[in-house]
Formats: structure tokens, C-alpha cells, sequence
């Protein structure tokens, strides 16, 4: 007997679906994690049902996106962080157990992918962050540097830091906090969404005039100054809002699902 209030069919949905194994072949496929070295694993965390017709994707498998998902009737979810990290200890107590329970009672897949969905070339979160924010590439596709060629490069649609952070802010919703260089016009920019605060010496050896990322450790502000390029750091979830609903779209246009991205907000 399935759970309640997760008893869908095509006829409930409008919506053929797919099995969830063709939908995780699809998501190895288009993601490639066996390329990535990687802090958790990338792939379907946590099994539920058979069949996927509506799929909920997010930034963070957090308790209150489960529920929205639940609420919403998902049968699967798609995030960028998942449940699983090198660094657990590997007991299920706490803030673990209760996410894994409200999967695991509504029967509910979780697929996650972390640095895969960094890196796509077009669904991924730099991807779609340098699209968002209108950069452009320097020839037909994107340049790429650092360790895994997570980060990006291109082009800034704005000359100068000032116009550079109102912009920024305008689009990601979001008090920039930002290092000046030595006040170069901003022509090349690198970005890497999140936490890639320590791909800046990458950015500086790949020639950027200033670098976009997630968040700000204590060296990066003396880096900018001695170097001269400058540094933005974003918000690790406002740079990573993008990728999943992206890939979340293309499953939905693949597989004929009812797709909703849903955003659980975060001041980090």
C-alpha cells in the first residue's frame, strides 16, 4: 500500500513519468560524477518508488524542502547537496534520521549531485549563474580553470567594480561583499558558484580581473589588495539556486514530468 497521500497516477498527474532507474541512467549520463573527485556521493542517495512523475529540485536536501516536496506530492527530488558527506561520522540520530524518515515514509527518491552539477556545461550552476548574470564567453564556449576546471571565464557586462556589484545584486537578490582590486576596468571574469573561495589564485593565474564565487575567507581580502584583482563573494546559496531547477527542467522536458523547483531561502 503506498503512503499517504502518495498514491499518484498518470491519470492524478497528467503526467506520463518515467521509471526512476531511466531517470538516474539520463542524470549519469548528462552529469558524468565518474569524472569528478567528489566529497560525497553523486547519484540516487536514497531509493523510493518506481515511478516519477512529479520531481521537486532545490539547493539543499534540508527537512523543509523534503516537506515541500511531500506537500507538493514529488516522488523524487533533485538537489546540488545532499544527505551524504565524507566527514560524517555514519549514524543515522538527529537532523539525519529526521530527513531520512520523511523520505523514507513517503517513499520518496533523493538524487543529489555536487561538483557534477557545478561543472555542466550548460545545466550547471556556473552555467547558468554566468548566463543570469550576462557574461559572455570569450569565443564559442566557456573558458574553464582550476582543480576539476570547475570555474568559469568570460566576459563582464560591466566596466568597473561599482556597476560590476549593483548588477550582481540586482539579479541574485543580494548585498554583494566585495574586495577592490586595484581598481582596474573589470574586462575578464572568473566565477565559481558556492564555497570556491580558494579557486581565487586560479582566477588571478588565468588572467580574471575580478572573481565571482559563493563566499570570502580571511586571505582572500589580502589577495585581492596585493594582486589587484578584486573579489565578490555572492552568497553560497544565492550562486547556487540555478543548476538544479535547470537539469530538473531538462528531466521534465525528457520524461514528460511535472517539475517545481523549489527555493528554501538562506542567508549564507
Amino acid at each position: 500500500m503506498p503512503p499517504m497521500n502518495q498514491a499518484h497516477t498518470e491519470k492524478s498527474t497528467g503526467h506520463p513519468g518515467a521509471h526512476r532507474d531511466a531517470v538516474l541512467a539520463t542524470l549519469q549520463a548528462w552529469l558524468e560524477p565518474g569524472r569528478f573527485q567528489d566529497v560525497g556521493p553523486n547519484g540516487l542517495q536514497v531509493e523510493g518508488r518506481a515511478q516519477v512523475r512529479r520531481l521537486v529540485s532545490g539547493v539543499t536536501a534540508s527537512r523543509a524542502l523534503i516537506d515541500a516536496a511531500i506537500a507538493f506530492g514529488a516522488d523524487a527530488i533533485l538537489v546540488h547537496h545532499g544527505l551524504f558527506w565524507r566527514r560524517q561520522s555514519g549514524v543515522v540520530t538527529g537532523w539525519l534520521k529526521q530527513r531520512l524518515q520523511r523520505l523514507l515514509a513517503h517513499d520518496v527518491n533523493l538524487f543529489a549531485y555536487h561538483l557534477p552539477l557545478d561543472a555542466h556545461p550548460t545545466l550547471g550552476n556556473n552555467a547558468q549563474l554566468g548566463q543570469r548574470l550576462g557574461f559572455t564567453p570569450e569565443g564559442d564556449a566557456w573558458q574553464r580553470f582550476g582543480e576539476q576546471q570547475l570555474g568559469f571565464l568570460g566576459r563582464s557586462p560591466c566596466a568597473s567594480l561599482p556597476a560590476l556589484c549593483a548588477h550582481i545584486e540586482a539579479v541574485l537578490g543580494r548585498t554583494v561583499t566585495a574586495v577592490a582590486g586595484d581598481g582596474r576596468p573589470i574586462r575578464r571574469v572568473a566565477w565559481c558558484s558556492g564555497g570556491a573561495q580558494g579557486y581565487f589564485e586560479a582566477a588571478i593565474a588565468a588572467g580574471a580581473d575580478a572573481f565571482v564565487t559563493g563566499e570570502i575567507s580571511e586571505p582572500q581580502a589580502h589577495l585581492a589588495r596585493e594582486c589587484g584583482v578584486a573579489f565578490l563573494a555572492c552568497g553560497h546559496h544565492a550562486t547556487e539556486r540555478y543548476g538544479a531547477a535547470a537539469v530538473g527542467e531538462a528531466l521534465a522536458a525528457e520524461f514528460g514530468l511535472e517539475h517545481r523547483f523549489i527555493d528554501i531561502d538562506n542567508p549564507a
